[in-house]
Formats: structure tokens, C-alpha cells, sequence
């Protein structure tokens, strides 16, 4: 019963049967809020049929979209949305069409507007809202409006949807060849791109081999060419082309540096053994001078000997410290081994008188001629050494004939000599040499007679002042200098602190001090003094000095196996042994030749002398065998002379050939230093030669394609070069465009596709500029026109104010297109039967505005109805053969000429906008 009572008297939109409920749709009133409210209700009912006829009420698409973002969603509801927002059943305006188009979030639903909407806007509005590639796809090749398929295209971007595109678009063929021509740039690029990453590849293929390269003397130019030719490639690298790259200069710049390092340590090496050289060369001259100043002198006597023993232990510990680091030149290693051999000449004969002094004392006592002859020449005196004082005695013994007893002019000659050479010794501040001739003159001095010894007496007085002056300024210097060398070996010799090294360093350099003062301000007190202290430090360092010398054992024995070693690679070299290989057996050898130091001083001389003879051994080899190379790579050079000489052979044979000749080179080694230099540039030279030709070769294809693309450029720059002047300069452009057409296909590439943008841009603006130029003229034609114009304004305002309908007559001289003159005779006509002035006012607005959109012009909001309607038609006359602006301008001027009768109050309205319109389209685009 509740059921039936609720059937009974239930509104009937609220019935359970759809049928009742539709039919209670047809007696709503959708303007009545209240039942526009029912009918909203039921437009999101669960009958479709209910459905649809409940949304044919409702004609507000905003409503309609806030029930479908409520819930309301259903095909009907969407089928009525489209045809409200599609213009088909009434709705809105256009201007809010598109801004409800423009905020859709349904694809579906903008993809119908955008193929059924009744204009050109509102359809771009609904392709906007779209997003998914098919759905273009099907609006590029299925809209009606050419602008809307031309803007879904423009939007395909992908390679699979410009296939579609070319296959699909048969409707418009522009479609179809611009998805053409954007995929065939779209694969010129991908294949630009591809060979621009393949040229790098490439290239960091052969920087990676460069660097694994070793140094040779175009390694640098080559890297840097490399460098150049990496940035001189217009596309960028990616992250990891470009780790690579930096990986791989980073390599190359390390290995320039390492040789670098490498021959600057050669130069220092260099530097340091040219002054081991000249200090090596200033200890033989200071020994030679030493002997030659023993020769020349009168008397050897026992100080001589000392001084030049312990100069020559000096000089052999000096030699012997730098033949260690560098190895002396064969021809100072001779003079020094004379000088030696000077040495031991003079110190065995003194060792032999020494040895028979007391027998040749005894002999000289006991006045025995015989056994003293005997004597002196078992001693073998050296001929050119002066004799010591004792064998001086023998022989004059011997010679029955003292020495005063010779000519008294040649004792008077000597001894003037021997003055001579005092007062030398004396400026030259050598005080023992002095010490000793002095007191030998003196001796002299009192055997001559002493009416020829006034003279020589009293300037050996004078020089003997000098001598005591100067044995007084040496006591003064030294004596304070002693004071101070006690104190400090006291004070070293207490001193706990000091390393064992140290306290032998500075012990050596006091004592080295104390002998060098002499016998100036000596005594006996100061000597044992300092000897105590230095025995003292003897005691302390007799643990470190026995370490030192196991060491020096040990050193010397490593020495002799290093030198073992190397006599073994000598006595047997490899016949193909690498110079670099033995150049680094060299270096490493005498790395640890210095390592092992120090040596006993006995043996560092021989094993010094003997590891310099290995050394020049060695270095010979490497010479020998640097030599041999050198021949090799001359050999190599006239092989790749005669090969870039061949005529019969192909340049990539050629190219073949001298890669193997290259590979040859690069395994031999490297030949002596500046000989390698000279060869490489020849052989580089010839395998340049070699590659250019096989390069001309490859090129010549490439010359043929550049040839085309220089063409092209020349042309495009000269049509760059071309501003016409007139509209009838068109025949030009039309020439230089077939000239184009004749110079395709151009090589792919980004210059072509660069041509091709540029080509297009400026065909586009010539073509754009002689329009302009028609558009002008067409304007200084009407200004010929504008009396005639004036004399109908005259004719109109007379027709209107007074009823007279005159006809105006054509002026004498002016000749009118044909079009013209019917507007000349349909403005006479319609002065005779005016339309009405509203008819007359709408006809001279649209023509404003149509004047407004031919020169692009903002036009006044409330003409935006007359543009989008002239617009249209515009589009709609397009899909023939559309009519050139200047052909429009001369139509809407000629509707201009024959609109009347025109009140003069409406033309000064409209006027100033027409001239405005007119002088806009006089002006031509920038060149």
C-alpha cells in the first residue's frame, strides 16, 4: 500500500517508469530556476533516454561541465556538451567557447570540438588541449580547417608519427611533405649526430693509442693536433666521451711531462758532470803545477815531500768522490794517471835515499868516495828532480868541488836570481817556500866575497824584514785561531749529543783546520792539548768507525758484483738488444753504484777506475747498437721514399704499406739523439705524403659534394644580396628558385639542413617583400583613384541633402582597371536607388575592418565579430586558389569605390582609419 500511495502521488519526474519521468520533461520550464534544477537532476538520471532529453533542455555548457566534474559523466552528457561547445545547437558565444575549450581536461571531447567546431580558433583551442600523439595524427590528416591540420602536425614529433603522417595524409599534400621533409632532417640529424659520434669515437680511439704511446719528438705536436681537431667538432660529447677524453690527455700530458722531467734531470746530469769535469781537470792541473814547481826548484827538501804527499791524498779522496757520480773523460783520466805516475816517480826515489841516508852519512864522514858513488846511484835520482841537501853533499863530494868554488859570476847570477824568486814568494804570501830560500841565501851570502856582496846583502836584509813581518802576521792570525780550534775539539770532545756521523765530521774539519795553520804560533802545550782530545774522540768513535768500515766492506763487495754483472752483459750483448733497454741498465746501474757508497778508500780508486771502464764499455754498446738503428731507420726512410715514388700502386695500398713501415719503426728503438730527430722528420714527411694522396683520393667525392654546397651558398648569399624594388621582379625569384632546384640533392649534414632553413627563410621574405611591393603599388594606383573618390563624396552629400542624384563622369586622362570602372558606374547607380543607411554604414565597417586585417592592424573590440566572420570566408575562398593579398586589396578597394551613397559625417568617421589601413600597407618589411 505505502508503494502504491508513493506511485499515486509522487511528482511524475520522480516516477519509477522512464517513460513517465521523460514525458514529465517536456512540461519543465528550463528558464524557471526551480524546475531548471529538476531538469539538471534529471540529466544525470539512470535511463539514458531520461537522460537525453533532460540535456536537450539545458544549453549552458559551464552547468553542463560542473554536473560532469560532480559525477554526472555519461555519453549523453558528452554528446551535449560537443554540440553546444561545436556551435551546432545554439550556445554561448564564440569568445567563451574557447575559454571553456581552453580549461577541458577530456581528450575525447576536445578531439570531437577540435573536428566538428564551427571555427577556425575554436578548433586550435581544442587541438591545444590535446596531447597524445595518435590523436594528432587523426587531426592532421582528418580535420576540415588547414590551419588545424598544419598545427596538429607541427606537433608530431616523433619518427614513428611522421611515418603515419607521410602514409596517412592524403588529404593535404602539404601535410604530407612537410612530415617529409622533418623526418628526412630528423634522420639527417640522427645520422649527423651519429657520424659526428663516430668521428669522436675515432678520435679518442687514436688519443687512447697515443697515450699508451712512449714519447717520441712529434709527440707533443701530434697530441695537440688531436686537442685541435676535438674541438674543432661542432656537436658536444657527452659525460662519457668527455671523461675519456680528459682521462686520455691527462695520460698524454704525463708523459710529456715524465719526458720532460726526463731531459731536464739530463740536462742537470749534464751540467753536474761538466763541473765534476772542470773540478776533476783543476785537481790534475793543481797536481801538475805541484810537480813542475818540485822540478824547477834547487833542493827537494823533507817539507816538499810532506806537502806533496798530502796534497796528492787529497786530491785522490776529491777525484775519487766525483768519479763516483760522474765518470771521467778518457783523455784527463790519462793526464791524471801521468800526473800519479809523476808522483810515485818522485816519492820511490825519496823513499830510496831515506832508505840509504845513514850509509850516505856514514860514507861522507868517513870520506869514501867509492861506496858513496856506489850509494847515490843505487838511489837512482830522477834526472829532472832537483837533489835533496844530503845527496846534494854526495856529488859535490863526489865532484872534488864545493860548491863556493864555482865561477864567482855564475854564484853572483844565481844568487841575484834566487833573490828574485824570495821577493816573488814573499808578494805571493807563500811563507814557507819563502822560509827556506831565505835561509839558504843567508848561507850563500857568507861564501861570497864582500866587496861584490854589499849590495845583495842589504836587499836580502830588506826581504828578510818582509819574511820576519810576515812570520809575525801568521803568529798573530794563528794564534788566536789555535786558541779557538782547543776550545772547540774540548768542547766536541765532551759533547754527548752529537750522532757518531756528526762528531766525526766535525772532528775532521778541526783537524783539516789545524793543519792548515802549519807551524805559525805553534807550541807544544796547544799540540797536546788538542792531540788529547782528539785521541779522546778516536776512543769514543772506534764502534761507529768499525761499523762503518764492515759497511764499506760490504759496499765494496756489492760493487764488485755489480761490476761483475755488468762485465757478463758485456762479454755477452744480445745482438737485437734495445738501446733504451740498455740506456735504463745504465742509469739504474749507476743509481745504485752511488747507493753502494761508501768504500774503503785503498780499493775506491780500482773499483772506481774499473766501473768506469764498464761504464764506457756500456755506453759504447748503446752507441753501437743506436748507430745500427740509425742505419735501419735510413733504410726504412728510402723504402718509404720509393714507396710515395710508385706510380703503378693504389693510394690505399700505398697507405697500407707505409703503416707497416710506421710499425716497423716504432719496434726498432730509437737511434743516437739528434739523428732520430732528423730521420723522423723525413720519414714523417714521406708517410704524410703517402696518407695526402690516398686522402685527395677519398676526397674527391667530397670535393664534388662541397662543390653543390658552395653553389648553393653562393646562390643563397646572392638572393640574400637581392632586394627588389618592384612587384614585377618576381620572374627573379621564380629563376633563382629553379637554379636551386637543379643543385639537389645536397649532401646530408647539418650545413645542408642549415642551407635548406636559410634558403627557406629568405625565399619566404622576398616572397613576402614583393608582395608588399603589389600591396603598395595597388595603394599608389587608388591614390591616382582618390579624386574620383572625392567627386562621388561630393555627388553623395547632394543626393542626401538635397534628393539630386548626379551622375559623376570618369575625369578626362585617367584610365581605370575594368573592375574599377563597374564600382565607378555601381556607385552612380546606387546614388540613384540609395539602400538603407544602415546597409550602406555596415557595408563601409566591414570594409574598414577588412582593410585593418590586410595590414595587420588591431581592430576595436566590439569589430572582433566582423573579423572573425571575414576570416572565415577568407579560409573558406583558401581552399581554391587563394588570391594574392595585392588581388584582395584591389577587390576591397574597388567595394570601397562602389559603397553608397556615404553621409560626409560617416566618411569622417571612418575615414582617418582607412588611410591609416592604406599607409600601413605602404610600409616594407626591414631587408
Amino acid at each position: 500500500m505505502p508503494g502504491l500511495l508513493r506511485r499515486l502521488f509522487a511528482p511524475r519526474w520522480q516516477h519509477p517508469d522512464p517513460a513517465v519521468r521523460r514525458q514529465a520533461i517536456g512540461r519543465l520550464d528550463p528558464l524557471q530556476p526551480n524546475q531548471r534544477r529538476l531538469i539538471e537532476r534529471l540529466a544525470v538520471d539512470t535511463d539514458a533516454a531520461v537522460r537525453r532529453a533532460a540535456l536537450a533542455l539545458l544549453s549552458d555548457p559551464e552547468r553542463l561541465l560542473d554536473l560532469r566534474r560532480e559525477g554526472g559523466d555519461s555519453p549523453e552528457l558528452r554528446d551535449r556538451l560537443a554540440v553546444l561547445l561545436c556551435g551546432r545547437d545554439g550556445g554561448p558565444e564564440l569568445p567563451r567557447r574557447i575559454a571553456l575549450v581552453e580549461s577541458l581536461d577530456d581528450g575525447e571531447l576536445a578531439e570531437r570540438i577540435a573536428l566538428e567546431g564551427d571555427n577556425q580558433q575554436l578548433r586550435l583551442a581544442a587541438l591545444a588541449r590535446l596531447s597524445d600523439e595518435a590523436t594528432l595524427i587523426r587531426q592532421a590528416c582528418e580535420n576540415g580547417i588547414a590551419a588545424v591540420r598544419h598545427a596538429a602536425a607541427a606537433r608530431v614529433e616523433s619518427e614513428t608519427g611522421l611515418q603515419r603522417l607521410v602514409q596517412e595524409a592524403r588529404r593535404d599534400r602539404q601535410v604530407a611533405r612537410q612530415a617529409r621533409e622533418r623526418l628526412n632532417r630528423r634522420r639527417a640529424d640522427a645520422a649527423s649526430l651519429a657520424a659526428a659520434r663516430a668521428r669522436r669515437e675515432t678520435l679518442l680511439e687514436r688519443l687512447a693509442a697515443h697515450a699508451q704511446a712512449t714519447w717520441e719528438p712529434l709527440y707533443g705536436g701530434r697530441f695537440r693536433h688531436l686537442m685541435r681537431e676535438w674541438n674543432a667538432m661542432e656537436d658536444l660529447a657527452d659525460a662519457e666521451q668527455e671523461r675519456r677524453y680528459q682521462d686520455a690527455c691527462q695520460r698524454c700530458r704525463k708523459v710529456i711531462s715524465d719526458h720532460e722531467a726526463h731531459e731536464h734531470a739530463q740536462d742537470a746530469a749534464e751540467r753536474r758532470r761538466e763541473d765534476a769535469d772542470q773540478a776533476r781537470q783543476a785537481l790534475v792541473e793543481s797536481l801538475e803545477e805541484s810537480l813542475e814547481g818540485l822540478r824547477h826548484g834547487e833542493q827537494l827538501a823533507d817539507q816538499d815531500i810532506a806537502s806533496l804527499r798530502a796534497q796528492k791524498q787529497l786530491l785522490a779522496n776529491r777525484w775519487q768522490a766525483l768519479s763516483e757520480h760522474h765518470l771521467a773523460d778518457a783523455g784527463l783520466r790519462r793526464r791524471y794517471d801521468a800526473a800519479l805516475a809523476g808522483y810515485e816517480h818522485i816519492v820511490q826515489a825519496r823513499v830510496r835515499l831515506d832508505e840509504r841516508a845513514d850509509a850516505i852519512e856514514q860514507a861522507l864522514k868517513d870520506g869514501d868516495r867509492d861506496r858513496l858513488a856506489s850509494l847515490v846511484e843505487a838511489c837512482g835520482w830522477p834526472e829532472d828532480l832537483p837533489p835533496a841537501a844530503l845527496l846534494q853533499r854526495a856529488r859535490r863530494q863526489l865532484a872534488a868541488q864545493p860548491a863556493d868554488e864555482a865561477p864567482l859570476d855564475v854564484r853572483l847570477s844565481r844568487f841575484s836570481e834566487d833573490l828574485d824568486r824570495l821577493e816573488r814568494l814573499l808578494e805571493s804570501g807563500a811563507f814557507k817556500g819563502a822560509s827556506r830560500l831565505h835561509q839558504r841565501l843567508r848561507q850563500q851570502l857568507e861564501g861570497l866575497p864582500a866587496e861584490h856582496a854589499g849590495t845583495q846583502r842589504s836587499r836580502l836584509k830588506r826581504l828578510g824584514a818582509r819574511l820576519a813581518q810576515l812570520r809575525d802576521w801568521r803568529g798573530f792570525v794563528a794564534g788566536p785561531k789555535r786558541d779557538q780550534l782547543c776550545e772547540a775539539i774540548q768542547a766536541l770532545a765532551e759533547d754527548t749529543g752529537l750522532t757518531d756521523a756528526e762528531l766525526d765530521r766535525r772532528h775532521r774539519q778541526l783537524v783539516k783546520e789545524w793543519r792548515d795553520l802549519g807551524d805559525a804560533a805553534a807550541n807544544r802545550e796547544q799540540s797536546a792539548t788538542f792531540r788529547a782530545a782528539s785521541d779522546r774522540i778516536h776512543e769514543r768513535l772506534g764502534d761507529w768507525r768499525a761499523r762503518r768500515d764492515r759497511e764499506r766492506r760490504h759496499n765494496l763487495a756489492a760493487r764488485e758484483a755489480l761490476c761483475d754483472q755488468l762485465d757478463t752483459l758485456l762479454a755477452q750483448p744480445a745482438a737485437e738488444s734495445d738501446p733504451d733497454a740498455l740506456r735504463e741498465i745504465r742509469d739504474r746501474a749507476r743509481q745504485q753504484w752511488r747507493h753502494l757508497s761508501p768504500v774503503p778508500r785503498q780499493e775506491a780508486e780500482a773499483i772506481g777506475r774499473r766501473f768506469g771502464r764498464i761504464r764506457h764499455d756500456l755506453q759504447a754498446l748503446i752507441e753501437r747498437r743506436a748507430a745500427e738503428i740509425a742505419e735501419a731507420k735510413r733504410r726504412l726512410v728510402e723504402s718509404a721514399r720509393e714507396l710515395r715514388d710508385r706510380e703503378d700502386l693504389a693510394p690505399a695500398r700505398q697507405a697500407e704499406q707505409a703503416k707497416a713501415l710506421q710499425r716497423r719503426w716504432r719496434e726498432l728503438g730509437r737511434a743516437p739523439k739528434g739523428v732520430e730527430q732528423t730521420l723522423w722528420r723525413e720519414f714523417r714527411h714521406l708517410c704524410d705524403d703517402i696518407f695526402a694522396r690516398r686522402d685527395a683520393a677519398r676526397s674527391d667525392q667530397a670535393q664534388r659534394a662541397r662543390a653543390r654546397l658552395d653553389a648553393m651558398q653562393a646562390l643563397i648569399d646572392r638572393l640574400d644580396a637581392w632586394q627588389p624594388a618592384h612587384s614585377s621582379e618576381e620572374a627573379q625569384l621564380e629563376a633563382a628558385i629553379q637554379e636551386a632546384s637543379t643543385l639537389e640533392p645536397l649532401p646530408s649534414g647539418r650545413r645542408s639542413e642549415g642551407m635548406r632553413r636559410r634558403w627557406s627563410g629568405i625565399v619566404r621574405a622576398r616572397r613576402e617583400r614583393l608582395e608588399r611591393l603589389a600591396l603598395m603599388e595597388e595603394v599608389q594606383r587608388w591614390r591616382h583613384v582618390r579624386p574620383l573618390l572625392d567627386a562621388h563624396l561630393e555627388a553623395d552629400a547632394n543626393r542626401l541633402a538635397q534628393g539630386e542624384a548626379r551622375v559623376v563622369p570618369l575625369p578626362d586622362g585617367l584610365s581605370l582597371p575594368e573592375t574599377l570602372r563597374q564600382a565607378h558606374d555601381r556607385r552612380n547607380a546606387a546614388r540613384a536607388a540609395p539602400p538603407p543607411a544602415e546597409e550602406v554604414e555596415e557595408r563601409l565597417a566591414r570594409l574598414r575592418v577588412h582593410l585593418s586585417v590586410l595590414a595587420g592592424d588591431p581592430v576595436n573590440h566590439r569589430d572582433d565579430p566582423l573579423r572573425l566572420a571575414i576570416q572565415v570566408e577568407r579560409l573558406n575562398e583558401n581552399l581554391g586558389r587563394p588570391p594574392s593579398r595585392a588581388e584582395e586589396l584591389h577587390g576591397v578597394l574597388g567595394e570601397l569605390l562602389a559603397t553608397g551613397p556615404l553621409p560626409p559625417s560617416l566618411w569622417e568617421r571612418e575615414v582617418a582609419e582607412l588611410d591609416r589601413s592604406l599607409e600601413s600597407l605602404t610600409q616594407l618589411p626591414p631587408p
